[in-house]
């Protein structure tokens, strides 16, 4: 299915994919209004929802609320700390769940990930026919993940678009 402007289009990003993966390889911040722009690409927004994790970092709220002003629905999490110390928040789950419950009322759906975790879901969303296109860093995204999906954006291409400061 090519990409055209009725398209209804929905894009989930995994904020802490995306932000090791911008801080690794290029040790700067990722611009979420641009990636939104990108992944929307003229087309008719339904959701863009940014799954984030809350960490008693002080400057998290005034990110989450950088992020609804781009236009961007913050879903979340609380990290969790265990008896060992070690600390885990993971949205995997989540994103998955709100994938397979959007994708009935969609023509495309953007996933901002390298995670290969998530190529099944790939798999399952653009079997009930939505076209699936995956944005993220070439370097740090699974090629079973981009091999699964309709289209990949490789933001390295244009990292001086997707990081600031680049």
């Amino acid at each position: 299915m090519p990409v055209h402007p009725d398209q209804s289009v929905s894009v989930l990003v995994d904020t802490q994919n995306m932000y090791h993966a911008a801080q690794n390889i290029y040790s700067k911040n990722l611009d979420y209004s641009s990636v939104l722009e990108r992944a929307a690409n003229n087309r008719r927004l339904r959701r863009a929802i940014a799954y984030v994790v809350r960490t008693d970092n002080d400057e998290e709220e005034s990110f989450f609320d950088a992020l609804t002003r781009i236009g961007f629905e913050t879903k979340v999490k609380e990290m969790k700390e265990y008896p060992d110390g070690t600390r885990k928040a993971n949205w995997d789950m989540g994103i998955a769940i709100d994938a397979i419950t959007f994708a009935p009322h969609l023509d495309a759906m953007v996933l901002c990930t390298g995670d290969g975790d998530f190529t099944r879901l790939v798999h399952h969303v653009r079997e009930k026919g939505v076209r699936v296109e995956i944005m993220g860093f070439g370097s740090s995204t699974s090629s079973e993940l981009v091999e699964a999906a309709d289209e990949f954006v490789d933001m390295s291409e244009e990292s001086g678009r997707f990081v600031l400061g680049q």
